[in-house]
């Protein structure tokens, strides 16, 4: 149900009214009683989206959502490097030898 704004031309007063679209216009003021208020064209109301968050994938299909997945996990990898451990570190510089997991490309 819409809220139509009313403005009295006798006193002035402006207000609103939670009404169908059915209804008849309010006719007499609120706060004089005169019969001389008028409905304003005014702007609306805006859409207001409660709750935990509205997405556009909200709605999306269920393939569209599984190509997104694949997609995503493909072409970007999530894992960390692996770091050395002081241990590795110090068997590094003994040797002289790099380990594949200090460089990543493997033993040299």
């Amino acid at each position: 149900m819409p809220t139509y704004e009313y403005k009295c031309n006798a006193c002035g007063h402006r207000f609103e009214a939670f009404q169908s679209i059915r209804e008849d216009p309010v006719k007499v003021c609120p706060s004089c009683g005169e019969e001389k208020v008028e409905r304003l064209i005014s702007a609306g109301a805006g859409l207001i989206f409660k709750g935990s968050g509205f997405y556009i994938t909200d709605h999306r299909s269920e393939a569209y959502k599984q190509a997104a997945r694949n997609d995503n996990g493909s072409s970007v990898s999530h894992t960390k490097p692996k770091t050395m451990t002081r241990a590795e570190t110090k068997a590094e510089k003994k040797t002289g030898t790099k380990t594949a997991t200090s460089t990543g490309k493997g033993a040299s």
